[in-house]
Formats: structure tokens, C-alpha cells, sequence
């Protein structure tokens, strides 16, 4: 997916206090719980990890914390996203609400809010509006890819702030991700979707089902995850390149759930997602021939 479509204008809008900001010279400089819209009566907030000087890329990614829609904050993010603020990113830790305090759509609502305000905020914010990424965890790369499949989608934009701007991201980002919402035994409904949520809701819940439209997506999963197994992004891999979407899917052997807590995993995957950002959107090229081996050969 390329950038037409992508809304560049920007509201008119007051600039980020610099309060809490690092002065350091060429160190990541963060600003923690910033408002950027409302969640029913939840004010959501996010947390924006600046580049060191220099390093810019005028380029934000937005990142979504795991834990099975019931825990987890974006401050469990600190050490994971840091590694794309040292790439030249600025790196955004936003919050959804959890399954406790509302379900579904109210999760995707809150992405899309922070996906409007990152926009809406792009030249204080040092990046370029069409040049937003969303990355996720878990819990969180599910939400990811179905924010990466249905940009500007009215059903799914909610009205948690900053209205009239495109929601469409440039990039995809999902670590061990769920990709399917299943119904449970007995016809259950699955935990994020309400009681006596029936097949057609659990389908339209999927990020399978957005396939079709998606941005460029790399996956990243560990062989030996049992919360999420592999199988799961491989299929979507599939589906993905048997829709022509640039994809990659990069497999870690040995590892389990949440492997890149580990600072070189968190450091090698953030080293992958920018060669292929830089492969498929900031600088799109393609190579000559690599000699025996390839389709064709």
C-alpha cells in the first residue's frame, strides 16, 4: 500500500509541552502521558520517545503492549521500544482500554485515536504525516495488523479524539500476534467480544478477514512459543503474500512468548523492521538477479 489516500492536512493544533523532556544531547529524550483523545471516560495517553539528534527519520511507529486484552500498559514498553528510537524513530507507547473496562470495538477505537493524533501532531512531533507505523505485541500485534488492514474504515474509526484524519499507517510491525478471533467451546464467545457474540462478529474481529488491504508487514515470532504458537503468523504470511502485501516473517529458534524482553532480540528485531522499512517504504528498490536459487533460476 502506498501513501495516496493518506489525509496530510493538519489541524490546527496546540504545540506538546517539552516539560519532562531530556536535555541531553543526542540522548532519547521522552515525554510520558500525553492525552491524545478519550476512551468513553478514560483519558488515554501515550508516552513519545524521541531520536537522538542526528539520527531523525521523520518517522513515527506506534507501539501496543500485550497481554491478552486483560493486563498490561504501555509502560511495560520502555526497553522494547527504545531500540526504534535509537533507528531514528520516534517511537510512541499508546494505551487501549482493557477488556475490563470496555469491549470491543473500544480497543481498536483507542488505536485509531492515537493513530489521528500522531498525524494531527506530526511537525511538532518531527516526522512526516504519511510516514506512521504501528507496531504490537501479542495482544497488541493483533490489534496492530487490524489497524494495518482497515485504515479509514468508518465502522472501526470510533470517536475517541482528533476527527477527519486518516487513520491508514504506512508499515506494520507484529510481534507473536493473535490473528484470529475464535468462538470458544460451547459457542462461547471469545473474551474480548461481548456475551452471545456469534460467528459473523468473531470474523469481522480477525485481522484475517482485512487481508486484502494491508500495509507492508513483518512478522516476528519465536519457535517455541506455547502462549501463541508460531503456526499462527505463518499462516498470516501466507495470506499476506498470496495477496501480493510485502511481507517478511522473521522466526527466532528457540525462544518463547515475549523473547524480545531480552535486549538482543528486542535489538536484532528492531535492526530487521528498520532494513524493512527502509526496503519497502522510505527507500522502495528492487535488485538484480541473486544468481541460482531464486523463482526462476
Amino acid at each position: 500500500m502506498g501513501t495516496a489516500g493518506i489525509a496530510a492536512a493538519t489541524p490546527a493544533i496546540a504545540p506538546l509541552a517539552a516539560e519532562g523532556r531530556s536535555a541531553a544531547q543526542g540522548a532519547i529524550e521522552v515525554e510520558r502521558d500525553v492525552v491524545f483523545g478519550n476512551g468513553g471516560d478514560t483519558e488515554l495517553k501515550l508516552d513519545i520517545y524521541r531520536p537522538p539528534a542526528g539520527s531523525e527519520k521523520r518517522m513515527a511507529t506506534i507501539h501496543l503492549h500485550g497481554g491478552g486484552f486483560r493486563r498490561g500498559s504501555k509502560e511495560t514498553l520502555n526497553e522494547r521500544i527504545r531500540p526504534y528510537a535509537e533507528r531514528g524513530y520516534v517511537a510512541i507507547a499508546s494505551q487501549y482500554r482493557l477488556i475490563g473496562e470496555a469491549r470491543w470495538p473500544a480497543q481498536i477505537h483507542d488505536v485509531k485515536a492515537a493513530i489521528r493524533w500522531v498525524r494531527a501532531h506530526a511537525g511538532d512531533l518531527g516526522i512526516m504525516s504519511d510516514r506512521i507505523a504501528i507496531a504490537g505485541y501479542s495482544a497488541g500485534g493483533q490489534l496492530a495488523l487490524f489497524a494495518a488492514g482497515t485504515g479509514d474504515r468508518p465502522e472501526f474509526e470510533g470517536q475517541g479524539g482528533t476527527p477527519g484524519v486518516s487513520t491508514r499507517v504506512l508499515a506494520c510491525f507484529a510481534y507473536y500476534p493473535g490473528t484470529t478471533v475464535r468462538m470458544g467451546r460451547g459457542g462461547a464467545a471469545h473474551p474480548l467480544l461481548p456475551d452471545g457474540s456469534g460467528e459473523a462478529a468473531h470474523t469481522a474481529a480477525s485481522p484475517t478477514t482485512y487481508v486484502g488491504d494491508f500495509a507492508p508487514t513483518a512478522l516476528f515470532h519465536g519457535t517455541e512459543d506455547v502462549t501463541i504458537p508460531l503456526d499462527s503468523s505463518q499462516q498470516f504470511y501466507r495470506m499476506l503474500q498470496a495477496a501480493g502485501i510485502p511481507s517478511e516473517l522473521h522466526v527466532f529458534a528457540g525462544v518463547p512468548h515475549v523473547f524480545d524482553s531480552h535486549p538482543e532480540f528486542a535489538q536484532a528485531a528492531a535492526d530487521l523492521a528498520d532494513f524493512f522499512t527502509d526496503r519497502y517504504v522510505l527507500n522502495p528498490r528492487t535488485y538484480p538477479p541473486f544468481g541460482g536459487g531464486g523463482r526462476g533460476a
